[in-house]
């Protein structure tokens, strides 16, 4: 049966809690810096950006371990920089550009990396979640203890392909938990207009999946939910939902001007439930960084970020030949993997 969160957060070390402090910072300021870039029209097409949903990822990047695969939506800046891949390549990409993870071919929506078994950012609704249903069968057949992460939105939640995966999933006992990033407004309809329920981990119930709901403002929450979750894959109990409740500061997209709700409501959010500034005061209250120390942090990833940009702004345009190339796979990636495991 699917049980509502209410154990406590973990106790971590003073630098697994540093850690997540960068880490939620460096999605934060990056997202903002895309913000400005395409404001500059330096990036093109849709820019969804992940501000305020940090906690997210960061919590279950922290959860993963080698060789897990995570497959999520548009909104996906912010999962490819928790997995490690790294931040020149990433706003490379965001501005068309050669030095991308795609070779400015992808843009937001649709990058990827073998090497951290991230399968994209996909741009139609809810069509992410059966191809993480299909990584997890492939660790299933191969017979590995790898766990995949399928990221879909509330609104996403309501497509038909999301329930036959949960279907699959639970007859195949496949390791493969499904992560509900509720943040609360879908494109911009709110949940309690769009959804039936305001418990959406309790739709795997039928199919016998276990859920949970989550805070997904703490990110030690988020992490404690995503041990559970991926020592119930790994145990070869098949699927398991985290429904991690959520909130984005801005609109759905960069040319969304979300009117749909108020200033006050986005404000009240950032005062009372941030997730950076909880890590912040965790860390200053506990002794562990002075302000000078965490000054210091935010300095760091602003350098990082800065050249992020200036590598993306320096980085050429893809010539006209890299329109030919990408169209086939060069190798077979599962085959590779039963090699290594033999």
């Amino acid at each position: 049966m699917a049980t509502r969160k209410t154990a406590k957060a973990p106790n971590v070390s003073a630098d697994e809690l540093k850690q997540y402090y960068k880490d939620m910072l460096l999605i934060r300021r990056f997202e903002e810096k895309a913000g400005q870039l395409y404001g500059m029209g330096l990036i093109g097409g849709f820019c969804h950006l992940y501000i305020g949903q940090e906690a997210v990822v960061v919590g279950l990047e922290a959860a993963a371990g080698e060789g897990d695969k995570r497959v999520t939506s548009y909104r996906d800046h912010g999962h490819m920089l928790a997995c490690g891949m790294e931040p020149n390549g990433v706003m490379a990409e965001l501005t068309g550009r050669e030095g991308g993870y795609s070779r400015g071919k992808g843009g937001s929506m649709h990058m990827f990396s073998k090497e951290k078994n991230f399968y994209g950012g996909h741009g139609i609704v809810g069509a992410q979640v059966p191809i993480g249903a299909g990584l997890a069968f492939a660790d299933r057949y191969l017979g590995n203890d790898r766990v995949t992460f399928a990221y879909f939105g509330d609104g996403a939640a309501n497509q038909g392909q999301v329930y036959e995966a949960f279907n699959m999933s639970a007859l195949w006992k496949l390791p493969v938990i499904f992560v509900i990033e509720n943040n609360q407004y879908a494109m911009g309809t709110s949940q309690k207009r769009s959804t039936s329920t305001d418990e959406i981990y309790t739709r795997g119930a039928p199919f016998g999946i276990p859920g949970e709901m989550v805070d997904g403002m703490d990110v030690l929450a988020v992490k404690e939910a995503g041990d559970k979750a991926v020592a119930h894959c790994r145990a070869g109990k098949g699927p398991y939902i985290l429904e991690i409740k959520t909130y984005r500061y801005r609109g759905h997209s960069m040319s969304d001007p979300a009117k749909y709700r108020t200033r006050e409501e986005v404000q009240k959010m950032r005062e009372e439930k941030d997730a950076i500034e909880h890590v912040r005061e965790l860390l200053v209250s506990g002794g562990h960084a002075s302000e000078d120390d965490l000054k210091a942090i935010d300095k760091e990833i602003k350098d990082i970020v800065n050249k992020s940009a200036d590598f993306a702004k320096e980085s050429p345009e893809p010539a006209l030949e890299e329109l030919w190339t990408d169209i086939y796979a060069s190798d077979i990636p599962q085959g590779a993997a039963v090699e290594q495991d033999a």
